[in-house]
């Protein structure tokens, strides 16, 4: 397969906002000129609306693109069940086709300037025997954008996951901070931590919003724009 442009998005933990995030920048960057391909690489939790199974994180970055893409396309594999993607394949008696999960990506970006591939919960996820979200990420090549969902433990969390991409031979790109508790207390001073340990540009923190199309405006994609 030939390389593909974009960033690999992955985040500290599950339910931290790495859709939101992906969202936001496949706005912001198309707002630059760019087409931008987000793509849900695995997604878990479907719903029965309208006659048909729908993906929640799927839905939003379809939403978010502006290329026509469809739902298969946006995301090439979706599970009933919410949960680890290697539980939900086992219970609906489906493999996780590593080649064929692989080329669906390629076939997605290949239509797009910029590729933003989501991963699955944290970094490192189960999909088969020896093969999680980190090896998806390698087999892409994609430099890595990490989500911070800031609460307690984020520095910790953020830490030990650049540590995980760098280990993986990966670069770590940028970051952004995204707020998960409200009310989490000392927020600078995490953010400054956050700033010098994880050594990678700060793309922006995102507060609590209500309307979630205010989010690319939170967002500075210069260094992203830079290397797209």
């Amino acid at each position: 397969m030939t390389g593909m442009k974009g960033f690999f998005i992955t985040g500290t933990d599950t339910e931290i906002g790495k859709t939101f995030v992906t969202a936001a920048l496949t706005r912001a960057l198309a707002a630059r000129g760019l087409r931008v391909a987000p793509i849900k690489s695995l997604a878990a939790g479907q719903d029965f609306v309208d006659g048909r199974w729908v993906n929640e994180d799927v839905a939003t970055l379809q939403a978010a693109q502006t290329l026509g893409l469809s739902d298969a396309e946006v995301g090439p594999l979706q599970f009933r069940e919410p949960c680890a993607p290697h539980i939900a394949a086992r219970l609906e008696g489906r493999g996780i086709d590593r080649d064929a999960l692989l080329a669906a990506i390629h076939t997605t970006a290949g239509k797009a300037d910029i590729a933003l591939v989501e991963g699955v919960g944290g970094f490192r996820v189960p999909l088969t025997d020896g093969w999680d979200t980190a090896d998806l990420a390698v087999d892409l090549g994609l430099p890595v954008i990490l989500v911070v969902g800031l609460r307690l433990g984020c520095i910790n969390h953020a830490l030990l996951t650049a540590e995980a991409v760098r280990a993986r031979g990966l670069r770590l790109a940028a970051w952004v901070a995204n707020t998960v508790d409200p009310h989490q207390p000392h927020v600078a001073d995490n953010l400054a931590s956050l700033q010098a340990g994880l050594k990678a540009p700060c793309l922006g923190h995102i507060p609590r919003l209500s309307d979630p199309l205010a989010a690319p405006a939170c967002l500075d994609i210069s260094p992203l724009v830079a290397s797209a």
